[in-house]
């Protein structure tokens, strides 16, 4: 019996009894009456732009003045009707490089911090919200939650394969304690919150 034999038999010989996972008990969400007021409170908080719009003809300007001032910009939501840079999966990812700006819709906001739950479906690539300079999120009223725990019932992430909550711009401490803006990331995110309309 050589070593790599004598260490599985030793293993499976102290192999300890198999028992049950432990029932996870999330506590009950609470009752929040101002979810908006508590999304934009917060997402201030961590250093986000926030406007409150009825329509997205707002988000759409402020794209297009993006684009007139000469920055490229990569707009993702196909309900805005608009493009100036235009890339497709089969180009090299060293092209997003040049990307300024990113719009993207946000699928979930949660209250609590201001994060932003974004699915691949919505980025159409994985690098996009972290090599622009500059990350606008277009959010919807009615998908604000109370906190992660009701975040996380309601993602499904087998829907999408890959996701990643995103709350203000990119921001470190790590060095000296001095806090740095754009460290690892969009030097600011800018939200749109959509009003609901019945």
């Amino acid at each position: 019996m050589n070593s790599r034999e004598k260490i599985l038999k030793a293993v499976k010989a102290n192999k300890p009894e198999m028992v049950a996972l432990p029932e996870l008990k999330f506590h009950k969400t609470e009752v929040v009456t101002d979810l908006v007021g508590q999304f934009v409170q917060t997402s201030l908080q961590v250093g986000s732009k926030i406007f409150l719009v009825k329509d997205i003809s707002t988000l759409k300007e402020h794209l297009q003045k993006r684009a007139d001032e000469g920055y490229n910009v990569a707009n993702q939501i196909e309900a805005l009707g608009w493009k100036q840079y235009d890339f497709d999966d089969s180009q090299d990812t060293k092209s997003l490089q040049d990307v300024d700006t990113v719009c993207m819709e946000g699928a979930l906001g949660v209250a609590e911090n201001a994060a932003i739950w974004v699915g691949e479906c919505q980025m159409q690539n994985r690098l996009l919200p972290f090599i622009c300079s500059h990350l606008v999120v277009l959010l919807r009223e009615n998908q604000l939650v109370t906190d992660m725990h009701e975040a996380y019932r309601r993602i499904r992430i087998d829907d999408d394969g890959y996701g990643v909550f995103i709350s203000g711009p990119s921001k470190t401490a790590d060095i000296e304690q001095s806090l740095v803006i754009g460290a690892h990331g969009p030097l600011s995110l800018t939200v749109y919150l959509l009003e609901e309309t019945n």
